[in-house]
């Protein structure tokens, strides 16, 4: 809740160093963090609804002005809710692209190559680039491996 309470973001996932932005970007890649983000009850739960059950908790409790400053807005959490803090395909999209902008290109296989070529020159790179498929989304390539 820090980086909402400093007013750098308005939800805990679009802090670029938060667990749970983490967690969303990479699926927690390898097991590198915890998924029990310290609930007693989060065992029998999949690695996916423990991460939608904690961001059901985030958004509820930084809901509440414990601290005096800044909380998570009544409209953004009505909207979590009204969601049922599911993240659609183009939010894991939007996290997952949103710190590898500098593969500069995403977008179908041709789409990549063809602008690749008009840029190349601007890619700090001595090597060809090839389109490399986004795992979990159907047709949809950039200029870098974007895990799932």
């Amino acid at each position: 809740m820090n980086p909402i309470r400093a007013n750098i973001v308005i939800r805990s996932e679009d802090y670029r160093w938060s667990s749970i932005d983490y967690h969303i970007q990479t699926g927690n890649k390898e097991g590198f963090l915890s998924t029990d983000f310290g609930q007693h009850d989060y065992e029998d739960l999949a690695e996916t609804e423990r991460v939608k059950d904690y961001r059901e908790f985030m958004y509820d409790k930084g809901a509440l002005e414990v601290v005096k400053g800044a909380t998570i807005k009544d409209d953004v959490l009505e909207k979590e809710r009204g969601r049922n803090y599911e993240l659609t395909t183009v939010d894991r999209l939007r996290y997952k692209t949103r710190y590898f902008a500098d593969s500069g290109i995403i977008g179908t296989k041709g789409f990549v190559s063809h602008y690749y070529e008009q840029f190349k020159d601007c890619f700090n790179t001595s090597r060809t680039k090839n389109p490399k498929k986004i795992s979990g989304f159907k047709d949809i390539y950039s200029l870098k491996t974007l895990v799932q």
